[in-house]
């Protein structure tokens, strides 16, 4: 048997680097990057259990669905806050909308700008745990959307102060 040439030695050592390298180093930095994901996902987790009265950002589709609070599409300063416990959920949003969004919003609740009345809907207790006052020199209007269980009931309350830019506040209350 004849010893191995230099180029085949070369080109075997090449071939065993490679080989090396795609099966300790890509899993390697797989497994770096599903780390740096993973504890990006527990500080969002943690900084949402956190909260603890509505912070800025969108409510998740599930939970949008959950509660039955569609908020429209090209809504501003949208902020959220869910508390649960054994015997009630909550979800409770706000949002600035435009006066047809509204308009969209109330009738895909199952309302409309009708049923609003002077005052506001949302009780001490809700308010005082989303964070929010009602300043007496606003325009507010409000409605509760009730329906039977298990579907969600809705408190409503809106800020017509500027009618091009309704503020619309939502308690969603869900007894499983």
């Amino acid at each position: 048997m004849s010893a191995e040439d230099r180029r085949h030695t070369v080109r075997r050592r090449w071939l065993t680097a490679i080989i090396i390298v795609l099966l300790i180093g890509v899993p390697a930095g797989y497994l770096a990057v599903s780390a740096e994901q993973s504890r990006s996902s527990g500080r969002d987790k943690a900084a949402k259990a956190a909260a603890d009265q509505v912070r800025s950002g969108w409510p998740s589709r599930v939970q949008r669905s959950i509660y039955e609070v569609p908020v429209p599409d090209w809504s501003t300063g949208v902020g959220f806050y869910e508390t649960n416990n054994w015997r009630t959920s909550r979800l409770y949003v706000q949002f600035t909308t435009n006066p047809v969004d509204l308009d969209f919003f109330l009738k895909a609740i199952g309302t409309s700008r009708d049923a609003l009345t002077p005052g506001v809907s949302i009780g001490e207790r809700d308010a005082g745990v989303a964070g929010w006052t009602w300043a007496p020199e606003q325009h507010w209007y409000g409605t509760t959307h009730d329906q039977k269980d298990p579907r969600p009931t809705q408190d409503i309350t809106v800020d017509l102060t500027d009618p091009e830019k309704p503020r619309v506040y939502v308690v969603s209350t869900a007894t499983p």
